[in-house]
């Protein structure tokens, strides 16, 4: 069972926050994007471009599933709590910490990446908005939602082990 899945939109920082958290927890890193990636021996951009998007969710579910049973703390795609399945997963696992921040932080944090074929839009600001309007109610499932925007990671890091060990302490005591 994973000690926690983080999730969120691209650009909220999983991937760092995710790696400052398992190193200060002493337990390894998951990175559902990057075992996608292995397992298709391509890039999620690519992927997207040659085999669709629902070909890279069908291998996303795999990888999740998989990933959750680990001991380890899983960050997941931006997407990947869309999915029902996805979600049950997660949840079943342990705790579902989602990190957001403002469009315009998102923006300026997926600059021009072209990895990301979601945002590959001349319009990259209204795609994030209307994205993130799309998955707001799977997002609000998270047993805890942190805002980096403007947070240091050491700090966002401190909320999560702080909230692990509530989150930990309670379901002992029930």
């Amino acid at each position: 069972m994973s000690i926690v899945t983080l999730t969120g939109f691209m650009g909220t920082g999983k991937t760092t926050v995710g790696k400052r958290l398992a190193e200060a927890l002493g337990k390894p890193f998951v990175d559902t994007d990057a075992l996608i990636e292995v397992r298709a021996g391509a890039s999620v951009a690519e992927i997207f471009a040659n085999q669709g998007e629902a070909h890279f969710r069908a291998l996303e579910r795999e990888v999740v599933a998989e990933a959750v049973q680990a001991d380890a703390v899983v960050a997941t795609g931006g997407g990947a709590i869309v999915d029902d399945v996805n979600y049950r997963a997660m949840h079943a696992a342990g705790p579902i910490v989602c990190l957001q921040a403002s469009p315009e932080t998102l923006v300026r944090r997926t600059g021009h990446d072209r990895s990301r074929p979601l945002l590959n839009d001349p319009k990259r600001r209204e795609r994030i908005s209307a994205l993130l309007a799309e998955r707001a109610a799977m997002y609000a499932r998270a047993d805890l939602t942190i805002d980096t925007t403007g947070t240091p990671v050491s700090q966002v890091v401190k909320r999560i082990r702080t909230f692990l060990r509530d989150y930990t302490a309670e379901k002992v005591a029930s």
